[in-house]
């Protein structure tokens, strides 16, 4: 019988201070979706910023690739209760997104939407200031398919699957609108610390 006592080894001490609860470290990077994984052609890639249903500002590919690129280390943690240290990312922060759309956030609460019709919401807090970005390169590297690519959302403060992968826009709502998997069962806000796995955890 497994308790929440029996936690087999104890970690060191800097890596349990890092290591949200219920998790283990790996150094693999697992890849997990909702669906097929979409090819994503760069000839047609769109990312769009909306408030409502409305399109405020849209890049191609060469845009958005030439707006303000910045580089982040972060651990990243997935609900299946994976846990990865000292990722590097780079791409263009929400912050910058919006200074180039020449909006500031109109409303408390977003969804990000993908090219395989996955969605997920983000509390606008919890993406600008530098806490999130839309991530086109991994370890120094362009971002595989399989990882989100070409773009992703990163918001590496909260479990991964709001990092949504394949990422084409992001629209400011006026409510808290649950996406794909807090729709089916997860948490609307997905803290990793506070275990915020389901709904009704704290």
């Amino acid at each position: 019988m497994v308790t929440r006592g029996f936690t087999g080894r104890p970690q060191p001490p800097d890596t349990a201070k890092r290591l949200a609860p219920g998790q283990h470290l790996t150094s693999d990077f697992p890849v997990l979706s909702a669906g097929p994984t979409p090819r994503v052609n760069l000839e047609t890639w769109t990312f769009t910023l909306k408030v409502g249903p409305k399109p405020v500002a849209k890049w191609n590919w060469a845009e958005f690739n030439v707006l303000p690129q910045t580089e982040i280390k972060r651990d990243i943690h997935c609900v299946t209760t994976w846990s990865k240290f000292d990722t590097v990312w780079r791409g263009v922060t929400v912050d910058d997104i919006l200074e180039a759309a020449g909006v500031d956030a109109p409303t408390q609460f977003m969804l990000a939407h993908s090219f395989d019709d996955y969605s997920t919401n983000v509390p606008t807090a919890d993406l600008i200031g530098g806490k999130g970005m839309v991530a086109t390169h991994f370890g120094g590297k362009p971002l595989t398919s399989d990882h989100g690519g070409p773009a992703r959302l990163l918001v590496p403060h909260l479990y991964f699957w709001k990092s949504a992968k394949w990422v084409n826009a992001l629209q400011f709502t006026e409510t808290d609108t649950a996406g794909f998997w807090e729709l089916r069962g997860y948490h609307m806000y997905g803290d990793p610390f506070r275990e915020q796995r389901y709904t009704g955890d704290p």
